[in-house]
């Protein structure tokens, strides 16, 4: 994830479904660590995106 944020990638989800965490890296940000999260927003990237994780699991 990290090269796809130093090539331009504005914001980038790693999901880990055997673990239950979601990884939410950013430009400029410390990576972000979610434990058992439902959803995923696409904040202000996309705007009105919201990922329903229990249809991933």
């Amino acid at each position: 994830m990290r090269e796809y944020i130093t090539n331009g990638a504005s914001s980038g989800w790693l999901i880990d479904r055997k673990n239950i965490t979601v990884e939410i890296y950013r430009q400029g940000q410390d990576v972000e660590i979610l434990e058992n999260p439902t959803t995923l927003s696409g904040e202000d990237i996309l705007p009105g995106f919201n990922l329903d994780l229990k249809e991933v699991s």
